[in-house]
């Protein structure tokens, strides 16, 4: 059995029998939610996010990171504080994380949503690796400042004229990340293989694409539906990049609360 990380430091908001954990990625921490916790509980789900290890408050372990014991992680804080019904919604590093969560809790997930990511890593060309790698973080093992490193990367991952008070917050937020804990997380995502997971999912799934991602590529997420988990929904945002969540705010919650009434709580 995977061995846990220290338990996690979590947001719990709203009263319900249906909750969603979310789940965030590489860039950020639970904070860069703050609007999407708002409009689920408004829309009468509860909400559960997380810090995931070496994030927000949460420490980094001293033996780095990997996407599976993150997942069991995952797992117990489900345990402790899931509900009858549980929606986990991964966004880019929690994307690559949401079906090895289900894997580890397969009686207790009832449906994955995965935002703007790929299918697994594995499925990438060493050069591909390579290139991802170097330009995360290569420069902040040149000693350059996270900040002044990411920041560049973070704009170019918003789809043109993306703006507003949402798109401020994500950006600030995955701005105050750790160096080291992304470093090691960016390692994780390079060094798990979860086709196994993605391709054993067997609750509804919901993908979430922005037309203009350059890391979750709508056409690769396309691909796992087409190629990996046929009984999947798939929705393309068309005026957002990496984080439809704040760019297409509105779009995004009518897509994941149409797919949950219709596919989730009507079925439980």
């Amino acid at each position: 059995m995977t061995k846990p990380y220290r338990f996690p430091d979590h947001q719990v908001a709203g009263d319900a029998d249906t909750t969603v954990f979310l789940l965030h990625g590489a860039y950020g921490s639970k904070d860069y939610f703050r609007h999407e916790i708002e409009t689920l509980v408004k829309a009468g789900l509860r909400v559960v996010a997380w810090d995931a290890p070496g994030y927000g408050i949460s420490p980094l372990p001293p033996d780095g990171l990997s996407i599976e014991r993150m997942a069991e992680t995952a797992g117990c804080l489900i345990d402790r504080v899931g509900s009858r019904t549980n929606i986990v919604l991964g966004h880019s590093m929690g994307g690559v994380m949401a079906p090895a969560v289900c894997a580890a809790r397969p009686d207790k997930v009832h449906a994955v949503v995965i935002s703007a990511t790929v299918a697994s890593f594995s499925q990438k060309s060493e050069e591909d690796k390579k290139n991802f790698l170097a330009e995360r973080i290569e420069p902040l093992r040149q000693g350059k400042s996270f900040r002044d490193t990411a920041g560049a990367v973070i704009d170019s991952m918003f789809a043109p004229g993306s703006q507003g008070p949402m798109v401020e917050l994500v950006r600030e937020v995955a701005l105050s990340t750790s160096s080291e804990t992304f470093c090691a997380a960016i390692q994780a995502i390079v060094d798990y293989d979860g086709m196994a997971n993605l391709k054993a999912l067997k609750v509804p799934l919901l993908l979430l694409a922005g037309a203009h991602d350059k890391v979750g590529r709508p056409e690769g997420m396309k691909n796992i539906q087409s190629s990996f988990v046929p009984h999947a929904d798939y929705a393309c945002l068309p005026a957002s990049g990496h984080y439809a969540f704040a760019e297409e705010h509105a779009l995004f919650n009518q897509h994941l609360l149409d797919f949950i009434r219709g596919r989730v709580t009507a079925r439980a």
